[in-house]
Order: C-alpha cells, then structure tokens, then sequence
C-alpha cells in the first residue's frame, strides 16, 4: 500500500511537470533518445549492457550532464548502449514513474539477466564525468568468453560442431571490453575464447607469432583464418562475419529509432508492462548487502590469521576523530566496492575468497598496521593475506582510487595469481591448530572455468576515456 502510494506520488509529480519540453539531445546526438516502447526494444530486451538517463530538459544539473554522457556515448560505441529519456514529455512522465525516478538527472544501469526481457536495474551513484560512467558501465558488460588453456582448448572446440569458433592469443590475464562486447554480438553465432600466450601447445597449433591475434575456425573441417586488420569492432566484426552474421542487434546507435519495426511493435503483455499507469513497476533490485566485519582480535584471528586459513581480503578502517563520528569518503567507497564485487560473484555463483571489514576497535587492526609498515590510523587500507601461505598483498589504487573498477581489477590478478606477494612477517599468523571454517577458504589460483576478470579497460583521463580498440 505505502508502495502504490509513493508510485501515485511520484507520477503526480511528474505530470505536474511544464508540458512537451524539447529534449535536450538531437538526433545527432550518440545517446539513443527512448520511449516506453522503445526502452522495452532496445534495452529491455538486449543482449548488451546500457545505462539510460531519465531527465527534464529545464533541469540546471542535467544540461552539466549533457557534454559527459555524450563523451561516454561516444567511447562506449560499440560497446554498451548509452540512451536518455526526457521525463518531461507526457508519453514518458508515468513510465518515469514507474522506474522510481524522484529526481533529475537520474542514471540507470540496465545489465542483462538470464531472464529475457527481465534486466537487472541499478542506479548510477559514480562521479557524473565520462570516465566514471565508462568505468561504471564497462565494468558490467557481460562476459561470454571462455578462457581457455592448453588442456581443455581441443574440447571446447569439439563442442557444438555447427558452430563457428574464434579465440583471441593474448598476453593479458583478463577479458577485454571489446572482445566481451563482441561475444556478445555473436552470441549463440560464434563461440569465441580467449587462450594466454603462455599456453604453448595451443599457440603452435594455431601457428601465432605475436600477441594479440585473433583466430577464426569456420568449422570442424576448414582451415582457420588469422585476422591482420586493426584492432577495432567494426572490422573485427566484418572478419567474423564472414563465418556467421551477429545474432545480437550490435551496442550502437540505430540509424532510425524504427529500423526494426516490427521489434518495436508491443504485444499486449509489453503495453502493460511499460504504458500503463497501473501496472506493477519495474523493480530495481536491493544494494549489495555490506561486507562482513571482524570486531574482535578473536573473530580476525579465526577467520584469517589462524595457521590454516586461507586468502582474505581485509578493508582496515581507520580511527574515527570523535565517538559515532562517519567513516571518512574514502573508507566508505572501499567498503561498497569490496561489497559490490561480492555481490557479483554471488549473484553468478562464482567462488571468491571471503571479504571483511575490520574496525579500529580490533586492537588487531594496529597490528596489522604496525607489523605491515601500512599508514597510520588515520587512513583506510585493503590487504589481501593468506596465512597458510604465509604471504600477503597491500591494495595502492591510484590517486586513492577505491573505486569497485581498480579494486575489482586487482582481486583479479590476485585470484589468477598474479603480481607480486610479500612474505607475512613472524608473529602476524596465530597458531591454533583448530578447525577454519570452509568459508575462509580460497585457491589464488583458480581454474580457467571459475575466472572471470571482467575489468581489464582502464581510462587514464576522460579524452580518452576506454581504450575500447584494444582487445
């Protein structure tokens, strides 16, 4: 009941909005402009990550948005869907509504789900500059690529036959935006892997030479073909073209908002879904449920430094100045990415190694400090140590940079085992011969199946805000 009647509340706000505003992008624009019908088409309904601005073309704060997410459109291309839909139009106002929009601008991050037609919505709570919309929106394009090795290559060529295959030799560990963007286009065409350059067997048969290159297998009994032009989608797509067309429409600008009419024509159950002022409103989905925190030497002992524990990841937050006082911005960013990056790996059914949050109050946490030679109480620190190894890490994100994208980016080098490790100093590892629980468990070096680094694409600046021709 308090919800219907927010949603009335909300929709009432909205249609007392001026009336039949122009938008505040033109049909040049690289943002795609939507409406209820066309959101369900082009967003709903796809295979490719979006995020969709909901705004009010009078709104102060939202024309300081336009030249960033025109910016992000423009990287993005290709890539992911960038749209807008003008909340001020009376066609629009009830669908606004109906997507819990209360303010202006409002970002949405639509990423696929297993349910066709059903995406996951979340909003958009980043810096509103078109690096941290890239960074946000890259991090969430799906990944359909197997990764590969030399054991298993053979069989997962041998999978469905009548398929086309292409793999990508490279010398990175982690899953590029581009290459991802392309599994996505070629979904259910072309299965497409991505093989490391230390896989050697699978690197003489294929007869690669440098790093990257991309392969494609037509079929079981024709010879593959490496491709030689630029590291960019739009060729890269033709060369694969030629063994099977994309089934995915591709993460662009349509040239007409109607060039699939018949998409775009809504069924019965479609009307009622996205018009229809009455119907259920479309769910966005619960934040990330915090990260578990260790309050007592005990708790962090058994849960990380007990002689057979396996790899945590540890947010050591810092003093606070006064009683009940906030945790500073920075030790509140770090705790929601490490909390969103669980999240995900929940949501997928992944394995990953357990993440907590240890409090100045754990007289441990000082002594972690002091024996790590990390900062003084006064800032927040990620580490990652494994007390059965007897090694650990320290997170130095850029800039302080405890953003989910770098933090996510080095969990993944840690899970493929890479970079270096420090040895634990003596005293750091409490040896207690008793059971550890499952939970603190975790291998730094998975199995091909269970990796899934998805964040390799790191803008530098917002000129160039993805290096999306790189694969």
């Amino acid at each position: 009941m308090l919800h219907s009647a927010s949603l009335l509340l909300v929709t009432s706000l909205l249609a007392a909005l001026p009336v039949n505003a122009d938008g505040l992008y033109t049909k040049n624009s690289p943002v795609i402009q939507l409406n209820p019908k066309t959101y369900n088409s082009l967003i709903a309904k796809s295979n490719h990550t979006s995020i969709v601005e909901f705004y009010a073309p009078w709104c102060g704060h939202c024309k300081n948005l336009k030249p960033a997410f025109e910016k992000a459109a423009k990287n993005l291309d290709g890539l992911a869907k960038v749209a807008a839909i003008n909340c001020d139009d009376d066609e629009n106002k009830a669908f606004c509504g109906q997507m819990g929009v209360q303010g202006f601008p409002t970002l949405k991050i639509v990423t696929p789900s297993k349910k066709p037609g059903k995406p996951r919505v979340e909003d958009y709570q980043g810096a509103r500059s078109a690096k941290g919309i890239v960074d946000a929106v890259v991090d969430r394009i799906p990944n359909h690529v197997k990764r590969a090795t030399d054991k298993d290559l053979d069989k997962w060529l041998g999978q469905n036959e009548d398929r086309p295959k292409a793999i990508l030799f490279t010398e990175k560990g982690t899953t590029g935006a581009l290459i991802r963007a392309l599994a996505v286009d070629f979904l259910g065409a072309i299965d497409i892997a991505q093989v490391r350059n230390k896989e050697s067997a699978s690197v003489k048969k294929f007869g690669v030479t440098e790093f990257p290159t991309l392969v494609l297998v037509p079929s079981a009994d024709t010879e593959h073909k490496i491709y030689t032009g630029d590291l960019k989608k739009k060729p890269i797509t033709e060369f694969l073209s030629q063994a099977s067309k994309p089934k995915s429409k591709p993460a662009s600008k349509p040239t007409s908002i109607v060039d699939d009419a018949e998409d775009l024509k809504p069924t019965a159950s479609e009307n009622q879904d996205t018009t229809d002022p009455s119907a259920k409103p479309i769910q966005v989905p619960i934040p990330a449920p915090p990260i578990p925190t260790l309050s007592t030497p005990e708790s962090l002992d058994s849960a990380c430094l007990a002689s057979k524990s396996g790899t945590c990841v540890l947010v050591i937050l810092p003093e606070a100045s006064e009683p009940d006082a906030a945790l500073p911005a920075p030790a509140t960013e770090a705790l929601a990415s490490l909390a969103e990056i669980g999240h995900k790996h929940a949501q997928r059914g992944t394995h990953l190694f357990p993440l907590y949050a240890v409090p100045a109050i754990n007289t441990r946490s000082q002594t972690l400090r002091e024996a790590l030679a990390l900062a003084d109480g006064q800032t927040v620190e990620i580490i990652t140590l494994n007390a059965r190894r007897g090694w650990w890490r320290r997170f130095s994100g850029a800039d302080a940079d405890f953003g989910a994208v770098a933090i996510e980016s080095w969990v993944d080098a840690i899970r493929l085992g890479e970079g270096a490790k420090e040895k634990l100093p003596e005293g750091i590892v409490v040896n207690d011969e008793a059971e550890v629980k499952p939970e603190a468990e975790a291998e730094v070096e998975p199995d091909a199946e269970t990796v899934e680094a998805e964040a390799e694409t790191k803008p530098e600046a917002d000129e160039q805000a993805v290096e999306h021709d790189e694969l």
